[in-house]
């Protein structure tokens, strides 16, 4: 057995450590690391194909989750007794490593790459999520894989102190009335530059505050953004010792970069292409637009498809990026996005309850083209959902599911069982009304929400919210308050940032962040 590497770091705020160990399991990984807090623990590898599979035109990163049953000493309940589909929470967890690991790898770089980890100790205390994030960054780091770490994580928590509490356990979580995760890696300034946010009111947030807990105002959460660089650079200063003790960096791997079209196509689809452009991307319909797209395309393959014979999907792939930065620049220079708003319009709103007579409560959102029907259903206590996890939850009363079928987008397509993207969407916008949903003892019903995405432009995650708002009220759950959202946009151009609000789908897919 090859020698076994560790590090650890005192968790700054607590009493738990945060460690980091290579070298004993998995040694065939190309990178493999065991991460631990407290109990719990996770080892997450690293692996990367040798060579790119021929046609692919996107970064093809997979990450898996496998939740062991035996890692909170239990076995599955299922009629097979082992475990089956990932957890909704597997999932959540691997679309929190995905996106702040994402952008971390090279441009042209397409080499399948899969980040697998398996939660191998749940001591019912210290969640595994956050955890898995900063172990995944070290052993891509530990990896020869081309990734522009380390990344660091945090979940912190507002306490009823009106403090941050850095990796709150799952206890400590539920007494708090707010959490952040923020992951971050340190730019070359040595400042810590925030790479994802994701953030959630609590359980029992209404309680607390009624009881005079303090509140979440955006000067909390900016302090609570900038407090928490503290504890994501503790994770990175860590796997940077763990790289040194290992050996230093290895060798990256050779790898062929993929470029999607060469400089040649892009000045000759620049030079007959930029006025056809200009003109689609003031079309406000999307269907209009994306027709029209298709049509300046199509004319601009058959402009230069003599001079390029054989480069057809070069032609297309450089006038979708003459797409994007036109839209760019039409934002930040003139101020006016593709359907003609400003950068702090909201599109027109519609509002409707009632819809469906047989349902419980029922509501219709529209903002825009995007268009989001939720039907409440109440029952008895007795069919909240059980579950069978490593948590510390065995049932929920309160549920939303997120159906968004192909004909949303005026497409043909497999309808189903929900893909990973559903199942975050309705969790997400499950937990945006969780704070405001009355407890069993004021309203002793098991309450299922779905939202079905009937059109979709852009922000269908936050219609979600604002139809599960209007059909609780329609079926007259006592809710605390009512909640919207709404889907913001950041776009970088000439030097310059410009914050969109309700982005469409196109500026989602165009623009730099969303929030």
């Amino acid at each position: 057995m090859a020698d076994v590497i560790s590090v650890s770091r005192p968790i700054t705020g607590t009493d738990r450590t945060l460690s980091f160990e290579t070298g004993k399991l998995a040694p065939q990984s190309q990178g493999a690391v065991v991460g631990r807090i407290g109990d719990t623990v996770v080892l997450v590898t690293a692996n990367a194909d040798k060579g790119v599979r021929e046609g692919i035109d996107f970064f093809p990163l997979t990450v898996d989750i496998e939740e062991r049953m035996y890692a909170a000493g239990k076995i599955p309940g299922s009629f097979f007794r082992r475990e089956g589909r990932p957890t909704d929470q597997a999932i959540l967890t691997c679309r929190l490593i995905d996106r702040p690991l994402r952008p971390s790898f090279p441009d042209g770089y397409r080499n399948e790459t899969q980040v697998v980890g398996t939660i191998m100790g749940a001591d019912q205390a210290n969640p595994h999520d956050v955890l898995a994030i900063n172990a995944a960054s070290a052993a891509l780091m530990l990896s020869g894989i081309p990734f522009d770490g380390p990344i660091g994580a945090v979940r912190i928590a507002w306490t009823v102190e009106g403090s941050w509490l850095p990796h709150p356990t799952y206890q400590e979580g539920d007494e708090s009335t707010f959490e952040l995760v923020v992951a971050g890696r340190e730019n070359a300034e040595g400042d810590i530059a925030i790479m994802m946010v994701e953030a959630s009111g609590t359980e029992d947030a209404w309680k607390l505050y009624e009881q005079g807990a303090p509140k979440v105002t955006e000067d909390v959460l900016a302090g609570g953004l900038e407090e928490c660089k503290s504890w994501i650079r503790q994770s990175i200063e860590a796997q940077r010792e763990l790289v040194e003790k290992a050996g230093g960096p290895k060798p990256t791997i050779a790898y062929e970069p993929q470029h999607d079209y060469g400089d040649d196509v892009w000045k000759r689809v620049e030079a007959v292409g930029t006025d056809r452009v200009a003109h689609v991307i003031t079309i406000v319909p999307k269907a209009e637009r994306n027709a029209a797209t298709d049509e300046a395309t199509k004319a601009i393959v058959e402009e230069l498809s003599a001079e390029f014979e054989g480069r057809e999907k070069e032609i297309k792939s450089a006038v979708r990026s003459l797409t994007k930065k036109a839209v760019r620049r039409r934002i930040v220079e003139d101020g006016l996005r593709i359907d003609g708003r400003g950068p702090a319009d909201i599109r027109p709103l519609h509002a409707e309850v009632g819809l469906i007579p047989t349902a419980h409560g029922s509501g219709l959102f529209q903002r825009g083209e995007t268009q989001v029907l939720n039907v409440t259903t109440l029952a008895m206590p007795r069919l909240a959902q059980m579950l069978d996890t490593i948590g510390i939850d065995d049932s929920k009363r309160y549920m939303h599911h997120y159906n968004m079928p192909p004909y949303a987008n005026g497409e043909t397509g497999r309808v189903g069982s929900p893909k990973r993207r559903e199942i975050g969407h309705g969790l997400l916008a499950e937990r945006a009304l969780l704070p405001v949903v009355p407890s069993a003892d004021e309203f002793p019903y098991t309450l299922r929400l779905v939202s079905e995405v009937l059109s979709s432009n852009g922000s269908t995650s936050m219609a979600s919210v604002c139809g599960s708002t209007l059909s609780l009220m329609d079926a007259g759950v006592p809710i605390k308050a009512p909640v919207a959202g709404i889907a913001m946009g950041l776009v970088f151009a000439e030097g310059r940032y410009t914050t969109l609000t309700d982005i469409l789908g196109a500026e989602d897919a165009f623009g730099d962040m969303d929030f």
